[in-house]
């Protein structure tokens, strides 16, 4: 009976978790698709267009990673060989170009998770901008500077550019849903799983020093790998009802948020951009390097912040967790 109850109590646990990221997602959508249908997307792209002599891409392209900020990866490379001819872009351009894109991609919706989980929406949606624009900014001129991926891009596929009516939206917004709940109960009991079986500490013990680097420790590695491998959405949810349990501290909630800005859904978003162009080891091994670096970076200086500074200045507010030790 207690197993039933456990069991009972786990599946309801996860359908909070669920209810939280519904809340988010269906509203941030729509009215970023509303963004898109209407043009608000395109007038506000030419403000980026400059930014993209920072990697020596084609100005152009300034609308599609807005697209991508805003709609999603899936919203940038549907656009993005709408605006410039394949054969005008080099790998290392496209490698450049899709980093930028990984790293920074979703922000509605993505940051909004975050801020449940307790970090500030504005800080670390700017941390995520800035580390997309650093790492490709260094690509960018590793590859001036070699030669290295200067061959024409030659894509496995190109995407085509589908116009959906609204049902066809609210469809495939309903199909999402549907599949994240599924994957959400999956991933909860298969964590359990995991636990019991000791594999989840053989993982662990893997990433471990990767994520020792990056200042994050204990309970929280769990979680950040989750989002590694499967994505914000499922990490950030995991980690609200963690940080709302007071077993994390502040610091450790906050430092997973950024790594995992800077590095989640490494399989399934890695593959998509390869089968555009991009060379696996800038979008995936060198962003990996990179996550670990730029949070290490963040991480050794918030040791040096105050808890209240830390709390008023990265999460806006005094946290439930407040009172936990720094780490």
């Amino acid at each position: 009976m207690s197993a039933l109850r456990y069991a009972a109590h786990k599946t309801l646990e996860t359908l909070q978790i669920y209810w939280e990221l519904v809340r988010i997602m269906v509203p941030v959508t729509i009215v970023t698709e509303v963004m898109s249908r209407t043009g608000l997307i395109e007038l506000a792209a030419p403000a980026l267009a400059p930014i993209m002599g920072l990697f020596g891409l084609p100005p152009e392209l300034g609308l599609a990673w807005l697209t991508g900020m805003l709609v999603g990866i899936w919203g940038a490379i549907a656009t993005i060989f709408t605006l410039v001819p394949v054969t005008s872009m080099s790998v290392a351009d496209i490698t450049v170009f899709s980093s930028l894109v990984l790293i920074a991609h979703g922000l509605p919706i993505e940051q909004k998770i975050i801020q449940k989980a307790g970090p500030g929406f504005a800080i670390t949606t700017m941390i995520r901008i800035a580390g997309a624009i650093a790492y490709a900014m260094i690509l960018h001129h590793v590859y001036a500077a070699t030669g290295w991926l200067s061959e024409p891009v030659d894509p496995a596929w190109a995407p085509t550019v589908v116009s959906n009516d609204w049902f066809g939206f609210f469809a495939g917004l309903g199909e999402a849903l549907f599949y994240m709940l599924a994957i959400l109960l999956s991933l909860a009991w298969g964590l359990e799983a995991l636990k019991v079986t000791g594999i989840m500490t053989l993982l662990m013990r893997f990433l471990a020093p990767a994520l020792r680097l990056a200042g994050i420790r204990g309970e929280a590695g769990q979680f950040t790998a989750v989002g590694l491998f499967l994505g914000i959405s499922y990490g950030g949810g995991l980690l609200i009802r963690e940080a709302r349990s007071g077993r994390l501290s502040s610091r450790q909630v906050f430092i997973s948020c950024v790594f995992m800005g800077f590095a989640h859904s490494i399989i399934e978003d890695t593959i998509i951009v390869v089968a555009l162009g991009a060379d696996v080891l800038g979008v995936l091994a060198g962003r990996l390097m990179f996550a670990v670096a730029a949070t290490a970076l963040i991480a050794h200086f918030l040791r040096s912040v105050p808890d209240e500074a830390l709390l008023h200045g990265c999460f806006g507010k005094r946290t439930a967790n407040s009172d936990r030790p720094a780490d």
